[in-house]
């Protein structure tokens, strides 16, 4: 690791081989943890290359324990995380928007490393047991529309990083590769990043693989999500566009109307009241604008009216709530 160090202090960058093979070493717990956190520095010093990225990427899928749903037309809805907002669990609660409307979410996401609360911890507070028992797996999805695969049951790779990644508190280039790297290789993606360049990186990667459908949401004041509280860049294999909320009807809010409280408790409460209908009109437009476009990422002649109408119609009618206790339950 020292020869690998001491060149990226000398601002040279990895290629895709040597990116993968650093990883692959990482994942044999191969290096200490000082030489860990420093590695991680590096990327958190400057900008990570779309080869490098890619290389790490490799690395992971070639050791995840692999599901197949390709039976199904799955989206994964999912965000890198540690843009530092602490909003609601919103990604999260899309998916199960998204499953009430009967479309099939394969949904890839981790206990929380950089903010108070992830999708993992949302689920395990209610009570949901992980697994990766593909059979299991796909009876959550015949029958709650939505299965969810927790990345430490997927990728053993992992835990070599967890506890230094823990301990630095901070987002790291793992964040980044969370959303490229579900086990189940979805056909459909609706991913968040924290900035336009790792927006720019993904669509980079993505636009290489064929027969699947992205969507690369990057809100221009941070978020990783669309929060209708400012213009978001939207990424597809079409182009690029900038969206600003008026254009979808909606009008801008403030951030502070989607804080996601101080604790998994006081975001599983606000998950459980926006699931029960009871949000306020901030916290249901931003949750069903990101659903719509989920849905319209999976279809592509839907339209967004369409499509926000398809999503009003399962949070209100309580099918994103039955989604989520029959997948607790089941």
């Amino acid at each position: 690791m020292k020869d690998i160090l001491n060149k990226l202090y000398n601002h040279e960058r990895l290629s895709t081989s040597e990116a993968t093979k650093i990883l692959k070493d990482i994942a044999a717990e191969k290096y200490n943890d000082a030489h860990l956190a420093s590695f991680m520095t590096v990327f958190m010093m400057r900008p990570i290359t779309a080869d490098e990225l890619a290389g790490f990427r490799n690395a992971l899928n070639e050791l995840a324990i692999k599901v197949d749903l390709s039976d199904y037309n799955t989206i994964d809805i999912v965000g890198t995380g540690g843009d530092g907002k602490d909003t609601f669990n919103i990604s999260t609660l899309t998916s199960f928007i998204v499953a009430g409307t009967g479309q099939k979410v394969a949904k890839h996401g981790n206990y929380s490393v950089s903010s108070q609360s992830g999708s993992s911890d949302m689920l395990a507070s209610f009570g949901y047991e992980f697994t990766n028992d593909e059979t299991i797996l796909r009876t959550h999805l015949e029958q709650a529309n939505i299965c969810f695969l927790h990345a430490p049951k997927f990728h053993p790779a992992m835990k070599a990083v967890g506890s230094t990644r823990k301990a630095l508190a901070l987002k790291t280039f793992f964040n980044m590769l969370g959303p490229l790297v579900n086990p189940s290789s979805p056909k459909n993606h609706m991913l968040g990043t924290f900035n336009l360049e790792v927006a720019r990186l993904y669509n980079y990667i993505l636009q290489e693989e064929e027969n699947i459908n992205y969507g690369i949401i990057h809100a221009l004041d941070g978020y990783d999500e669309i929060s209708l509280t400012s213009e978001f860049k939207f990424f597809t294999k079409n182009g690029e566009q900038l969206i600003k909320p008026e254009d979808l009807g909606q009008k801008r809010i403030a951030q502070s109307a989607i804080f996601g409280g101080s604790s998994v408790a006081d975001a599983a409460k606000i998950f459980k009241s926006i699931l029960e209908g009871n949000g306020t009109d901030a916290q249901n437009n931003v949750v069903l604008t990101n659903a719509a476009f989920a849905l319209t990422i999976v279809d592509e002649d839907k339209s967004f009216d369409t499509a926000f109408l398809e999503a009003k119609d399962s949070l209100f009618g309580l099918k994103a709530k039955q989604a989520l206790e029959k997948l607790v339950n089941l």
